[in-house]
């Protein structure tokens, strides 16, 4: 051997022999074997040396490596295999308790709304986000001509097809596929290229219900939105229902609440569902009737919690989630 070789053997031997526990064993292997260990030096000499002797002098190193080696490994069974943090481990320390994440409040807030109308016998859907004029427009009497339509106010792709703007879409599809009596809930992100701003933005959440079957009336609507209200908002909240305008329904109607000193505030719009919606998707107007709404989920968590950005739920700042 040469000297700088068997002079480390004996090192290693004579350090090995001072070993009594496994954290000693780990510093030992670390001396020798470690990215700066004397092992891992001495093989750096190979490059220096000529290339007769290479060869030679590799293989001497390597005996070295594989006798630590070898020595490491039969010392950690006779500790019992146990690593240095399990030797210096101590069970009556208090526990490190990891993050825990929560849920976002938009989507708390969507699980909520679900959870009420689960309870009056709704059925939570889904559908996709990339839809198709018909789904998105004309099977809910949305006329060709209608500003929803333009391109200045919704995404569409150069395949025709369209980023959904609502999600009556899922309606539509669940009444192409079932036939009545249906109770569905839709909640789901929308699209449209508004400017964003404190209270708008280009993608958003809503949650729309439908109700079809056989001699549904206007006061069941009236009185399921009264319950979601109050079971939502509190059993004092005042409700005010006001004429408007859907394509999608007739009669139709706009749902204020009264909220403190703010005075009236439009919650929700709902409706009748028009006849010609049930005839696009293969239903007999004379034979049944329904009922539609829809409501903004950012609106209803904004008002909850006395948020005044929309922007805030989408900035991931774990100061302001951290809240909730």
């Amino acid at each position: 051997m040469k000297p700088s070789v068997k002079t480390l053997t004996e090192a290693a031997r004579a350090r090995l022999n001072a070993v009594k526990s496994a954290h000693d064993l780990e510093e030992f292997r670390i001396a020798f074997l470690g990215k700066k260990g004397a092992v891992t030096e001495l093989m750096q000499e190979l490059k220096a040396l000529p290339p007769q002797d290479r060869k030679s002098f590799g293989l001497e190193i390597n005996e070295l490596k594989k006798f630590i080696e070898e020595a490491v490994e039969s010392r950690r069974n006779s500790f019992g295999g146990e690593s240095e943090t399990a030797a210096e481990f101590d069970e009556t320390l208090p526990g490190v308790m990891p993050p825990c994440g929560k849920r976002h409040p938009i989507s708390s807030t969507i699980e909520e709304i679900c959870g009420i109308f689960q309870r009056f016998g709704f059925d939570v859907v889904s559908g996709p986000e990339i839809e198709t004029e018909f789904h998105n427009f004309s099977a809910l009497n949305i006329p060709l001509d209608h500003p929803a339509r333009d391109g200045f106010d919704t995404f569409y792709t150069s395949t025709k097809h369209l980023l959904r703007s609502q999600t009556s879409t899922v309606q539509i599809r669940v009444m192409e596929k079932h036939k009545p009596p249906l109770r569905i809930l839709a909640p789901g992100r929308v699209y449209r290229p508004d400017t964003v701003d404190a209270s708008h933005s280009f993608m958003f959440h809503q949650i729309e219900g439908l109700w079809v079957d056989e001699n549904v009336r206007f006061s069941d609507l009236k009185g399921i939105l009264h319950l979601f209200l109050r079971e939502l908002f509190g059993d004092k909240t005042k409700i005010r229902f006001r004429p408007h305008f859907f394509p999608f329904t007739e009669p139709s109607i706009e749902v204020d609440i009264q909220w403190g000193d703010r005075g009236w505030l439009e919650i929700l719009g709902a409706g009748s569902v028009h006849p010609n919606v049930f005839k696009e998707v293969g239903y007999e107007p004379r034979q049944y009737q329904g009922f539609a709404f829809g409501l903004g989920i950012e609106r209803i968590a904004m008002l909850r919690h006395g948020i005044h950005d929309i922007r805030y739920f989408y900035e991931n700042d774990l100061r302001f989630l951290k809240q909730f």
